[in-house]
């Protein structure tokens, strides 16, 4: 019979850690669009996606049409936490992950950047969260720090990059976040995403 596949991580311990503005390429096409400077991230910029937003890869993304007027997309590197994770230092920091995995950070930027507040705003909404569908241990990626990364819509490539130009790596973040608070396992830290997002795009 058909087999359905789920996320691989269904219920995050206690949330995805999000990064903003990870990727060289992606600052500068932010910047473009919202007319800021293209400086980058002295330190990475944090967010939160609640466990609510977690579906499977083919699951269907639900967004209320009255409200929602700049629906976005951003393909990312999902690194899983398998042991918990509290002021790490880099050299271990690989230690303390399960896997890898693709997490699809949908975005809403209206709700994320005009008015006042967090981007917590645009990130949160249930079902904004793909993941999936495999989660792959660091053992199968080594090149974890070179992988292409890409997202398509209906057919069309929109997002084309590499992990080769993250402004924070992966060992640093898992450090970075474990100063501040404990990771758990079955958290996720969804790692920024490459430039080619609608924001960049006019129209």
């Amino acid at each position: 019979g058909n087999v359905k596949l789920l996320a691989p991580i269904t219920k995050p311990r206690k949330n995805i850690w999000g990064i903003g503005l990870n990727y060289v390429e992606h600052v500068a096409e932010s910047s473009r669009s919202l007319d800021t400077s293209k400086e980058l991230p002295k330190q990475p910029v944090i967010f939160s996606k609640p466990p609510t937003t977690v579906i499977g890869p083919g699951d269907a993304i639900e967004h209320n049409a009255a409200l929602t007027k700049q629906l976005d997309w951003e393909v990312e590197l999902g690194v899983v936490i398998g042991k918990t994770a509290k002021y790490v230092d880099e050299a271990s920091a690989l230690d303390h992950v399960a896997g890898f995995c693709i997490v699809h950070d949908v975005s809403e930027r209206a709700f994320q950047l005009e008015g006042t507040g967090q981007w917590v705003k645009g990130k949160s909404a249930d079902t904004f969260g793909p993941i999936g569908p495999w989660l792959v241990t660091p053992d199968e990626v080594p090149d974890y720090h070179e992988l292409d990364m890409w997202l398509e819509v209906d057919g069309k490539k929109y997002q084309n990059g590499t992990t080769k130009t993250m402004v924070f790596g992966v060992p640093y973040l898992v450090s970075y976040l474990s100063r501040f608070m404990s990771l758990r396992p079955g958290d996720i830290i969804s790692t920024g995403t490459p430039p080619g997002v609608g924001l960049g795009m006019k129209p």
